[in-house]
This record gives structure tokens, sequence and C-alpha cells, in this order.
């Protein structure tokens, strides 16, 4: 049985020049690329006043800066959400009857990350009922969807069987890992400890001071006894607090790099009511910005708190009149304060935050599409000091923009690296970024194609024959050759989209001028082969030369049939 993307016979593809293949040698190890200009990328998004994303601007109609001073934009790109990329087609197998189901290639996933540390039982009922209709009517068959927590206890991997998404929804419950906030002598939250003990606000301490007097049943000549408790508390809440944010953005981070690893649009959808970031925090946040930008997640927010309007707790026990005061105050702020994480990690990836609205199903709805346009800016700071300090970004449109009533959404800033990325790691990071896309490149020409056989009944062996044309690559002169490496990823994903296995093999030329000029016609055939079990699979071929860092990409798939 044959597969391939074009009509390209293994036959053609075997014709390769013998003079070439004595001018070359493969090795199984990673290409070290030389590494780019440190790029500081910005994703934005334009919408127009009924809120529909704007795909027509150019690059100078966009002003860029970095802590107020005006930048050049080196690189800016339009890009298109859409469903199945172009070549990512059915192959459809000769054997096979014309009746059965078509193979369906996963190219859309959405994860949806309930926050159920911080999170209210209600609040994770209501988003988790509208997230279970989302699931019934809106998923496509090219679809995979996932369930995970913040506290690690619930959790289904990618899946198109609503039957074990629904199971998993099923068993969401609040699961505080601390505690926080539920201690009731004085009252006190994490955002009450900070107010506190970080930035020593003299009405909160008093307050909190004489609830602690007051719940204690202590007298007034032991206010200092009272103060000191007070500050103990504020202190233990604080440790509490910021594990279970580190907690919540350790979760996060992780799951951009699971996210990564999935080839097609990939979406997560953090459900939560909130919670509380302070400035030692920066630093995760920026990461996990700079990790879904570049692997392409957008991390969208729906604030499971729906419309929110504050009443205050007249239950709350051992409190006078100064003290409640204090407490309606700081819950007020402590509401708003909750909901900027999201907000920030959103716009910092070019994705959305639904907000005070109790129409969960139009928010998901929204928030599971990616916006039809989106702009990636991207700047190489000037005199950059490796000194991991904040640079803020502002991103407008330049006067001359004829759009009323624009609304634009960019990321608000970066942190300076502490230390220049080892090229060995960059090289690393770009293959695996491509190999992880459905995106399809063509700087160098290619075409592949696939057989298989089956040496028993649950065991295969995937054939992956690869034509490379590389006439037109940048080469290196060193005496009589012309030198490059190549740098080809086979990568197996199954109908799930989920990594299988891959192979790497790296391709050193030096070819003298007759073989580059008069016998590489045909280009040059590398054959790869990959063990796998009877399935539905998509196979990835990404290549990439080391002088001219051209890169191509091509999708496939192949169906290896149970008998």
């Amino acid at each position: 049985m044959l597969n391939g993307i074009r009509a390209v016979t293994l036959a053609t593809l075997a014709t390769a020049s013998v003079s070439a293949q004595t001018e070359m040698s493969q090795k199984d190890e990673p290409a070290l690329f030389k590494a780019r200009v440190n790029l500081v990328q910005v994703p934005v998004v334009v919408r127009d006043r009924q809120g529909k994303a704007i795909g027509t601007l150019k690059k100078e109609d966009f002003l860029l800066f970095d802590k107020g001073k005006p930048q050049y934009i080196a690189r800016f790109s339009v890009e298109k959400a859409s469903g199945r990329p172009l070549g990512a087609k059915e192959i459809v197998d000769k054997d096979k009857s014309p009746d059965a189901p078509p193979s369906d290639i996963p190219d859309r996933f959405i994860a949806y990350l309930f926050d159920d540390v911080h999170s209210q039982f209600g609040e994770l009922a209501q988003t988790r009922d509208a997230v279970q209709r989302q699931i019934d009517t809106g998923l496509r068959t090219t679809d995979r969807a996932a369930i995970f927590t913040t506290s690690g206890q619930t959790q289904q991997d990618f899946t198109d069987s609503r039957d074990d998404l629904h199971r998993a929804l099923a068993a969401l419950r609040p699961r505080p890992v601390t505690g926080q906030g539920l201690n009731r002598c004085p009252n006190m939250t994490y955002y009450i400890a900070d107010q506190m003990e970080n930035k020593r606000d003299p009405t909160v301490i008093q307050a909190v001071t004489l609830d602690t007097l007051n719940c204690n049943n202590m007298t007034p000549d032991q206010i200092q006894q009272a103060q000191q408790l007070a500050s103990a508390a504020a202190r233990n809440e604080l440790s509490l607090g910021d594990h279970e944010t580190r907690l919540a953005m350790g979760v996060i981070r992780d799951l951009i790099r699971r996210m990564a690893a999935m080839p097609g649009q990939r979406t997560v959808i953090l459900i939560s009511s909130g919670f509380l970031t302070l400035p030692e925090h920066a630093t995760e946040k920026s990461e996990i910005m700079d990790r879904a930008i570049k692997a392409n997640v957008l991390l969208n927010a729906l604030d499971a708190r729906g419309l929110y309007t504050y009443t205050s707790d007249i239950t709350r026990p051992g409190t006078n009149a100064v003290t409640q005061t204090m407490l309606s105050r700081m819950d007020r702020e402590n509401a708003s304060a909750n909901a900027d994480v999201m907000a920030e990690l959103a716009a910092g990836t070019g994705a959305t935050f639904v907000q005070n609205s109790n129409d969960f199903d139009g928010g998901l709805r929204r928030l599971a599409t990616a916006p039809e346009y989106y702009y990636l800016l991207a700047f190489s700071p000037q005199n950059l000091r490796m000194d991991g300090s904040f640079h803020s970004l502002k991103v407008t449109l330049a006067k001359t923009v004829a759009i009323k009533d624009a609304a634009l959404s960019a990321r608000k800033g970066y942190y300076a690296p502490t230390h220049t990325e080892d090229a060995k790691e960059t090289a690393r990071r770009e293959l695996e970024e491509a190999l992880f896309s459905r995106d399809e490149m063509a700087d160098i020409p290619i075409d592949f194609a696939t057989q298989f056989f089956k040496p028993s009944s649950d065991a295969a062996k995937i054939s992956v024959l690869i034509k490379l044309d590389i006439r037109k690559l940048k080469y290196r002169k060193e005496e009589d050759r012309n030198k490059d490496e190549l740098t080809l990823v086979c990568g197996l994903f199954d109908r799930n989209g989920v990594y299988v296995t891959g192979i790497q093999k790296l391709i050193e030329m030096r070819l003298k001028d007759e073989t580059l000029e008069k016998r590489l016609d045909n280009g040059i055939t590398i054959r790869n082969t990959i063990d796998a079990k009877p399935g539905q699979y998509s196979i990835r071929i990404v290549v990439r030369d080391a002088e001219g860092q051209l890169m191509s990409a091509r999708n496939g798939a192949v169906d290896i049939p149970y008998q």
C-alpha cells in the first residue's frame, strides 16, 4: 500500500544522484544552528467597533514602544485562523472501502483548565455545565479536547470521546490546597496579608489588630500582643497564598509546554475566579507568556464568577465597625486584583478574557475560536542588558489608520533575559516549534511518500522516503567543496494528535562544484523507518539548513488497518 502527498512514486524518489550521495554523510544527532538575533515577539489583535478582528493592516500601520522609546519592527506577519492547513489532507487507502468513514486528522486542540484551587463550588458548577454543553454541540470531528485542573486531581488528556470528557467534568470539586482565607481569627486573606506585611498599610494593620483583639476576647491593654498575633497570621497567610499562586502558575506553564506538542491550532481556556499575583511572581508570568507566544498557544480566560457584584459578608464573627469597613474595602479590591492575572495572561498572548458576564455559553464559544486575524510584531531590543529587568511595551496604531473606535489588545511587557540563549538550545527549540505546528513551509522544495508493511497483526513499519531539492541552498565555500548541513525531523502523531515517536537526522554536505551544477536535477533522497502499531496517524516532516536557515515542513497521513 502506498501513501503520499503528491503524485510521486517511490521509484521516482529513488533517482537521486549517486555521485552526490558519496559527498554526503548522515548522522543521527542534533545539528547546531547559528543563534538568531534575540527578538521579542508581540502578538496584537485589532478589532472594529463590532468586535470583529481586522486583518488588513500593514507593518507601517503600527507603532511599537519599549519603555517609551520607539522600536523598529524587524518582523511582521498577519496570522489567519484556519481549520486544517493546506496539505494536511486525507490519504485514501486504495484497499479501503469507498463507503468507509474518512480519517479525521485533528487540527484544533482545546484544553479546559479549571482552577479548582481558587474557585468555589457554585462557580465550578455553572462553568462546568457550560463546558458540557459546548462539548456536546460545539466540537468538530477534527477537534480534540482535554480537561485539566490547577490542583492536578482531575485530568482527562486530549480525546474526541465525549463520554470521557463528561466523566472528568463530573469529578470537578473545589480543592483548596492550603485552605487560605479560612482563618477566621483574625479574618485574613492573601490580599489582606499583602497589604499588611508588604505594603504596610496602617489602616489595614489597625483594623486587623482590632479584629484580633475582639475575636480572641482580649482586653484593650493587650493591643501590642494582638498586633503581634495579627502579624503572625498575615505572614502565615502570605506563605500559604504564595504556594497556591505558584501552584496555579506552574500548572499553566506545564500545560503550555504540553500544548506545544500538539500539531494544530492550540487554545487553553483558563476558567477561574482569579488569584492574586505579587511582584515576585512577575518573572513566572513573563515566562508563561513567552512560552505561549513561541508555541503559538492562545491563553484565553473566563471569569467563573460571572456578573460579579460585591455583597458585604455580615456573618464574619468578632468584627467591629472599623474592621468591618476595612474588610468590605479589601473584598472589593481583592475581587478586582484577582482578575488582573487572567487579563494580563490573555492580553500578553493575543488571546481574550471574558468577564462580568453570565453568558458562559457565549463566552466559551468566543474563547474556543481563535481571532480570525492577529498580527505578530517582533523587534530586537537595542543595548539590552541581561539583568532580568521589566520592559513595558506599548503598541498603538499610526495616525494614518482610518479605523474608528478600533480596540487594540497587545502584550504589556517582557522581562530582559539574564543570559544569552545557548545556540544548541535555540536550534532544538526552533525545530520543536516547527515539528509541533501544522503550518506548512516551502523554503526548500520537498516531496515525500510513505509505505507500510505489517510483520505481525499488532505491529507495523512505516517507510518514509523524502526527496529534497538542494540546488538553491546557500552553501559555504571551503577549498573545492560546497558545505552545508541539513537537519531533518520526521514525527508521527496518533489520531488524537499526541506525539508518538520521531526520527532526527543530520545530513552533512560537502559537494563538488560539478555535482552541485549538473548532477542534482533529481534531488537527494533520504529514507526513514518508523515502528508503529495499527491505527490512524499523521506524519510531519521538517527540514532545515544551517547556512541559510531555510526551513520546509509538510504534512501527511497514513492509515494502518488492524487486520
